[in-house]
């Protein structure tokens, strides 16, 4: 199929590229329309209709969509998740659907650590009661507000030990904490020490339990109100990984109720960004950030790339990050 007849398709562009990243390898393959946000599903079928190769990052594809779409070859997701597309149908006909499997690690590691850095430092906090006049009227020369935590020789939770939370592991180390993971494929271990165990003695045992697994039905709301209570009261949760893995009013409960220390979370529930009403928002120590642990240039960088070699590479007949 030659360039010019090809007809690629975005349909929620912006956060990939909101000024900074350009489309230009996209360019270079075919006849491009970028759509910044899609927000009404009675949008996506007529801003696909003419489309050969749909692109999306959160837009659900569904199966009702892609029968509407007799021109549709390729679906290419602009995440490492692929939920938001019914996959298996797609597969059912002839449709591949790519991911982008490997272009965060290193920036979503980071981010864990930020997030638990300011679960026990409080930085930003202190920062801002310093400039609200706190510090200045002080009778000594140092004050908190909170109680601060060391991390060394404490143990870390990582649930999902993929790249990512291998990366959180291998950090945790220079830390000096003590790594658990649970994974359910125990593949590629890491160097450094390490235990395996199930998922219920993770929560037991762990004084940080941190989240780097995909979403599926069968781990959906696995952290609700009866793993929380196996969680040491002085614990910590983060989630970076999706939203849906929390059951979000059971973690408000369990935070304002002092079940566990706090939270730390880049995703909330199945809606992002989160309703005006969510539990969350006014619960106890609990630190909420809007979705960007993965967001750094570089690493959008490597995804557009990412993205853009996963398309020539089925033009060409040889597909690659296909997921089903």
């Amino acid at each position: 199929m030659a360039k010019k007849d090809i007809n690629i398709v975005v349909l929620d562009g912006y956060t990939l590229n909101p000024g900074d990243n350009p489309w230009t390898e996209f360019e270079a393959l075919g006849n491009l329309t970028v759509y910044d946000r899609t927000i009404n599903p009675a949008d996506i079928v007529p801003r696909s209709k003419d489309a050969d190769v749909l692109i999306t990052n959160k837009t659900p594809i569904t199966k009702e969509t892609i029968d509407q779409l007799p021109r549709l070859k390729y679906i290419g997701v602009i995440a490492t998740g692929y939920n938001v597309v019914d996959f298996k149908y797609a597969r059912q006909k002839g449709i591949p659907v790519t991911n982008i499997p490997e272009y965060g690690t290193v920036n979503v590691a980071q981010f864990t650590f930020a997030l638990l850095l300011e679960l026990c430092h409080h930085v930003g906090h202190h920062d801002r009661v310093v400039k609200e006049g706190k510090w200045s009227n002080q009778p000594d020369f140092c004050f908190w507000d909170y109680p601060l935590i060391e991390l060394y020789d404490r143990t870390l939770g990582i649930i999902g030990f993929g790249r990512i939370g291998r990366r959180v592991g291998e950090i945790g180390r220079a830390f000096g904490m003590k790594i658990l993971a649970y994974d359910t494929y125990k593949q590629n271990p890491p160097s450094y020490p390490f235990e395996w165990v199930e998922v219920e003695e993770l929560l037991k045992r762990s004084d940080v339990v941190t989240l780097h697994c995909p979403l599926f039905p069968e781990n959906t709301g696995m952290i609700n109100k009866n793993s929380l209570k196996l969680m040491k009261k002085t614990a910590f949760l983060i989630n970076v990984a999706r939203g849906g893995l929390v059951v979000d009013e059971d973690l408000a409960d369990a935070l304002n109720k002092g079940v566990i220390a706090g939270a730390a979370l880049d995703v909330v529930g199945f809606t992002e960004p989160p309703k005006a009403d969510n539990p969350l928002l006014k619960a106890k120590n609990c630190i909420i950030t809007p979705h960007i642990a993965w967001a750094t240039l570089e690493a959008r960088k490597r995804l557009m790339h990412t993205a853009a070699e996963n398309l020539k590479a089925f033009l060409e007949g040889k597909p690659q990050n296909v997921v089903n």
